[in-house]
């Protein structure tokens, strides 16, 4: 059974449109072991509108919110020099939401990659997008091929997002591949394993998860990296994403730490 990881709600720092990249000598940093930090973190940004009504607010106004906890988290895993950050923008389920609602994430998204793209390219972030990405608007896709091409030799943290984005359907994608392959007499079933699999997936280059973070209190993937996943840890909050700030990821990382990782087998300590 998961268990339920209940993050701090400290929320000094989160929304700040002044917070810099942390030093490793950073307060925020301290008694973090650096030997056990996880190289890919995914992180479910859930919570913006549960947020927004608590403060009285429209649904848009936590979104809105969430952009700016999101920029805060990428720089603290620049600042961790983590390899990968993926995070949860947009789902294949999404659509399902007022058209109203929709339409303004899809803009909030533009916006985005208008107003933070230098200052990512600046800091060395290396931006990726997956997902089912032909099925968002003509102009979207333009400003994230641009976005993918400006920083494609950078060498900081992997900075993924999920945009129309579902596991089972990534998976559905990658068999589709596999398949035509097969078809073509390029391989032979037999030749079909976990490797050719991970290469046709949308995450392919980078390594796999090591931590799951979740945060407003719900306690399931939501079909988000259903295969890179496995073996991954889970760390759930009630906090809600405009308020999970550095220290809240700061915390999940140390929470990560103290976890024995068997991957199946034996700790040779704890026989």
């Amino acid at each position: 059974m998961l268990k339920k990881i209940l993050g701090k709600a400290v929320t000094t720092l989160a929304g700040r449109d002044d917070f810099a990249i942390p030093k490793h000598d950073s307060p925020l940093f301290a008694g973090l072991d650096w030997e056990k930090l996880p190289k890919h973190v995914a992180v479910i940004m859930d919570g913006n509108g549960r947020w927004a009504k608590g403060q009285g607010l429209m649904r848009t106004a936590g979104h809105k919110a969430g952009v700016k906890t999101l920029k805060n988290i990428l720089k603290t895993a620049s600042g961790l020099e983590l390899d990968a950050l993926t995070v949860y923008a947009f789902s294949t389920e999404n659509w399902k939401r007022p058209e109203v609602e929709v339409d303004f994430l899809m803009n909030l998204f533009s916006e985005y990659l208008n107003k933070e793209l230098q200052e990512m390219h600046e800091n060395n972030v290396q931006i990726h997008f997956i997902g089912r990405l032909d099925g968002l608007s003509d102009s979207l896709q333009k400003q994230m091929r641009e976005a993918v091409e400006l920083t494609k030799n950078n060498t900081g943290v992997k900075f993924n997002i999920a945009a129309n984005y579902g596991g089972q359907d990534e998976l559905v994608r990658a068999m589709q591949k596999i398949a035509a392959r097969v078809q073509a007499g390029e391989l032979a079933p037999a030749d079909i394993n976990e490797a050719l699999v991970e290469e046709n997936l949308d995450t392919y280059g980078n390594l796999p998860v090591d931590l799951v973070i979740r945060t407003s209190g719900d306690m399931r993937l939501s079909n988000f990296l259903l295969w890179q996943a496995a073996y991954a840890e889970f760390y759930f909050t009630d906090v809600n994403w405009p308020e999970f700030s550095p220290e809240c990821f700061v915390d999940a990382l140390r929470d990560f730490a103290s976890r024995d990782r068997r991957f199946g087998g034996l700790n040779e300590d704890k026989k």
